[in-house]
């Protein structure tokens, strides 16, 4: 083990690799820094030449393609200067790095890299510890490059999205840490680290107020519990769960709640299942069929695509590392089912060469013998390969989710019986609520308020209670819209409660508040909150897209919706969400878009009100008076009490202009006044 020097104060983790080929230390979270292994300061000069370093050293071991260096740093320039600036930092990269020795730096016509072995940076080692150990949470002090910023808009840009993906990445890391840690001063520490990340993790505020509880120190527990409470109101306007109100009431009275009695029982902070709930998911090691580059990358990618896994609350993903130690029997499935308790295998290959990168990848259903479920192939360019693995990643998880949740409804609607979970009267009541059949969806309807019933702080049961309440008011079934829509928004209220982390929570109860209630800027920032806690939800995206389209911006509503179908463009619940473009694109004035999207959903899903309302509006208003007549009719015998003046009464549209035009259309096509 080589220990770090006393000159790197802000580096206090000795876990370095011991090989000897190692000549260059790169400290990137905080102020950047740069050491050779003789503790002599080999950090540039120039800020610019500091930001080549900095994303030659995160992009390790994949090569920087030239043209994204010069993009970055000198977008404001002729391409030719920006391509001799480059060269001079390179130059001035090269006699800083010195004193590291020779070979460390690489380059050729098109791209630039560094010795991968040679280098150690804290902020890859941090999030690419499996698991992660307590020691690096030393190095997690300070935002990742402090002090590069304004060099660049393009530069400026890139920090933004690198600093979101690695707080994200660590702040996962800090839960799995959080998972095995079982010394009760550890414990404290993590959780603090993940607090400090995420101020609404409530989770983390119970375990610090059990950890000081512990300790004696009650009224620290107090004062947790007090931030905890103030962080949920200030950030996502809630109130703690019922779980952490009866801690801090037994904290209180001075008494032991019983249910805590085994804190290590509950290692996963804001669980995202129970023992027998959620699919179990595992991500096989990706072969590479070539060289070590294509190994690395497929590291790479299985690391990426279990992190992002690892945010839809529902699914408990078993990463590639986990699985890679079973060895053989990862190849046999029955036995790697038996051992890990999985229900899905996700596998695939990594081909590549100097132009273009092929990644196969297929989902096996392991109760189903290994059924192959899904499978898709990605052939992308090889110029940016960390670009690459985000990029794939984000599409294979937005994906599989809708299947895996389709393949559980589907196994849970065979017979929910009188016992049955309520995660199981969940599963039941999805499909129904999709088809759109009233029968069905009335008694979807009625599982939802018995899973509610059974377990009352399911957040799930709570969220898809309150989607189900939207679509009741949609359709025009409920008796008392009024207080459909009320109760739409307890649900949805009580659902972010009890689960801060949960995404699709936070999807739904923006579009209650935009939908329902017309409260946009609350929805805005609910979505925001959603997209920031699963940025690969296309259900997150759309209805963000919708809120948008409310608000009168329908070219960000356009980018947000579009975004969704980027992510998944065979959505099995895609008939709903292009609902949300059919508006944006009549609002937006194009109306034969409008049309032909409409008339796709109208012939799929008939029974929508939804997608007839904008499709009779952009037939009349492009003047198709006939086609716009005819498909009124079909409208008001799916909806007879629709009117134009029910619509004004309840459309969520901020802009007059917008509520004016999409009444106009609506009058021309016959659609009566009251």
């Amino acid at each position: 083990m080589i220990t770090l020097p006393a000159s790197m104060p802000d580096i206090r983790v000795g876990d370095l690799p011991t090989s000897s080929a190692l000549r260059l230390r790169l400290k990137l979270i905080g102020v950047m820094d740069a050491w050779s292994v003789s503790s002599e300061r080999v950090l540039p000069r120039v800020r610019k030449t500091r930001a080549v370093l900095a994303i030659l050293g995160l992009a390790a071991p994949h090569p920087v393609p030239r043209q994204k260096l010069s993009s970055l740093l000198w977008s404001t320039r002729e391409r030719e200067q920006a391509r001799a600036s480059l060269r001079q930092a390179l130059h001035e990269l090269s006699l800083a790095l010195t004193p590291c020795g020779p070979a460390l730096l690489h380059a050729d016509r098109d791209k630039v890299w560094l010795d991968a072995d040679a280098v150690w940076v804290d902020a890859l080692q941090v999030v690419r510890s499996e698991p992660m150990s307590a020691a690096f949470l030393d190095l997690l002090d300070g935002t990742l490059l402090e002090g590069l910023e304004g060099l660049d808009p393009a530069m400026d840009a890139w920090l933004a999205v690198e600093r979101r993906a690695f707080r994200d990445r660590v702040r996962s890391a800090i839960e799995r840490l959080l998972d095995t840690v079982t010394d009760p001063e550890q414990r404290l520490e993590t959780a603090r680290r993940l607090v400090s990340l995420d101020e609404a993790h409530e989770g983390a505020w119970r375990v610090l107020m059990e950890g000081y509880a512990a300790r004696g120190e009650r009224s620290r527990a107090l004062e947790a519990f007090e931030s905890c409470r103030s962080a949920l109101a200030r950030l996502l306007k809630a109130t703690p769960s019922a779980e952490t109100l009866a801690l801090a009431e037994s904290l209180r009275l001075g008494t032991d709640p019983d249910r805590r009695a085994q804190p290590s029982a509950e290692v996963r902070v804001q669980s995202k299942r129970s023992v027998m709930r959620g699919a179990r998911l595992g991500v096989a090691p990706l072969r590479a069929l070539g060289n070590a580059a294509e190994a690395d990358f497929a590291i790479g990618l299985a690391e990426e695509i279990t992190t992002a896994l690892a945010r839809f609350r529902w699914i408990a993903v078993v990463s590639s590392a986990s699985l890679a130690r079973h060895g053989e029997t990862a190849s046999d499935l029955e036995a790697l089912r038996a051992a890990l308790d999985l229900d899905f295998l996700l596998t695939g290959t990594v081909q590549r060469d100097e132009v273009r990168v092929r990644v196969s990848l297929r989902l096996l259903d392991l109760k189903a013998g290994g059924e192959v479920v899904w499978a898709q192939r990605f052939d992308q360019p090889a110029a940016d390969l960390l670009a690459l693995q985000d990029e794939i990643a984000a599409a294979v998880v937005a994906r599989i989710d809708p299947e895996i949740l389709l393949i559980e409804a589907r196994r849970a609607a065979v017979a929910p019986g009188r016992d049955a979970s309520a995660y199981a009267l969940v599963l039941s009541a999805i499909p129904a609520i999709y088809r759109l059949e009233k029968e069905s969806f009335l008694k979807a309807g009625e599982m939802l308020e018995e899973a509610i019933a059974r377990e009352p702080d399911d957040a799930a049961a709570h969220a898809w209670y309150a989607y189900w309440h939207i679509f009741y008011v949609g359709q025009g079934w409920a008796p008392d819209q009024a207080d459909a829509m009320a109760r739409a928004g307890r649900l949805a209220e009580r659902a972010i409660l009890l689960d801060p982390q949960d995404a699709r929570a936070f999807a739904i109860a923006g579009h209650v508040r935009a939908y329902l209630h017309r409260r946009l800027d609350e929805a805005l920032a609910l979505h925001e909150r959603a997209i920031s806690l699963n940025p690969n939800l296309p259900m997150a995206w759309a209805l963000s897209g919708v809120a948008y389209a409310y608000a009168g911006d329908q070219e960000e509503a356009l980018r947000r919706i579009l975004r969704y179908r980027r992510l998944s463009p065979l959505d099995p619940h895609a008939f709903f969400f292009d609902v949300a473009l059919e508006i944006a694109y009549l609002l937006s004035g194009r109306y034969e878009q409008a049309i032909e999207l409409g008339r796709q959903l109208t012939e799929v899903h008939p029974g929508l009100s939804a997608a007839w309302k904008p499709y009779v509006a952009a037939l009349a208003l492009a003047g198709r008076k006939p086609e716009a007549e005819a498909a009124a009719e079909r409208l008001l015998a799916i909806e007879p009490g629709f009117s134009v003046e029910r619509f004004l009464a309840s459309a969520p549209f901020m802009r007059e202009d917008d509520r004016a035009l999409y009444a106009r259309g609506l009058r021309e096509a016959g659609i009566p006044e009251s």
